[in-house]
């Protein structure tokens, strides 16, 4: 007869924040959202989930790099709603008592919130011993937000519709990233309004596609680990009206693209920059030059696994 196995008391699970290296946004559709065609790489930026068996469900954050004052601890935070759908999912009554450590920036469009939602749904189905395969996992990641699911897989992958549909993409080396952060959020359906603002005073001229893609100029300098064809490939929508909405993103963007950088761009819909170095060492001094100028930044390199337990007792 078999032993039975001891229930798990406590799980740490860890996912990763991403930049979208290309970011095309399709014509405004019926439904209100936006067909996309994007980019992801992870990050060795990581969002760390401490889940300990309890009776309820319930949330705190612990002291971290990234102050977490104002957040929310209510149903309406995306842990809390992604512990709640793997329950509801799996049919658990089991409670969980989690605890976030936050490193990647807040309102910063690099999907912090979404890391969140991914290492939280991890640990709890190790916790819980609910063993959902990972295309469930996924699915039921991309019922929280279109950044779950990224958040879950890692690595590079281009994501197409609402950027949840995901298909994993071969990346050769490792790429460094200098961050610069912005001390004031911005809000992503703003920056669609003014994309959408922007459009529509243009449509003379513009021709929007339907359904966006890749290029594939972005996709063969993963491949090859080419660098330098990697930052001519940067690419974002959303950069014009995010710029128009914080011109002083635009001032930050000149300031790296002069001081090192080989390219930079808004992460997602900002206000958060990536600026791509050529090698780690070229990272760390536009990092120090950014610092010395009173600027915030983080160094960072990709790509990275996506969530998994790093810890169980």
């Amino acid at each position: 007869m078999a032993a039975e196995t001891t229930p798990l008391r406590e799980v740490v699970a860890v996912a990763p924040g991403k930049v979208n290296v290309t970011l095309a946004v399709g014509a405004l559709a019926d439904d209100g959202y936006h067909p996309l065609a994007t980019t992801f790489m992870a990050l060795d930026l990581y969002e760390h989930v401490r889940a300990v068996a309890a009776d309820e469900i319930s949330l705190q954050y612990a002291s971290g790099s990234i102050p977490t004052d104002e957040l929310s601890c209510g149903e309406d935070n995306l842990a809390i709603r992604a512990a709640r759908a793997l329950a509801e999912f799996t049919g658990t009554e089991q409670g969980v008592a989690l605890t976030i450590t936050k490193h990647v920036p807040i309102a910063g469009g690099m999907g912090g919130g979404s890391a969140d939602a991914a290492a939280t749904l991890i640990a709890c189905d190790r916790l819980w011993g609910t063993n959902l395969t990972n295309e469930d996992l996924l699915a039921l990641g991309a019922t929280l937000g279109s950044d779950v699911p990224f958040a879950i897989l890692g690595g590079v992958a281009i994501g197409t519709g609402r950027g949840d549909s995901l298909a994993p993409t071969m990346v050769s080396g490792t790429f460094e990233w200098v961050l610069r952060l912005s001390d004031e959020g911005m809000s992503t359906p703003a920056t669609y309004r003014a994309l959408d603002e922007h459009r529509a005073r243009h449509r003379a001229h513009l021709s929007v596609a339907a359904e966006p893609e890749v290029a594939e100029d972005a996709v063969l300098a993963l491949r090859g680990g080419d660098v330098h064809a990697l930052a001519q490939a940067l690419d974002n929508d959303l950069q014009a009206p995010a710029l128009g909405l914080r011109p002083d993103l635009a001032e930050a963007l000149e300031f790296g693209e002069t001081q090192g950088a080989l390219a930079g761009i808004v992460s997602g819909s900002g206000p958060t920059l990536a600026f791509l170095a050529e090698n780690a060492a070229a990272a760390d001094a536009l990092a120090t030059r950014f610092a010395d100028a009173g600027h915030r930044v983080v160094r960072a390199s990709g790509p990275v696994l996506g969530a998994r337990v790093i810890e169980q007792r």
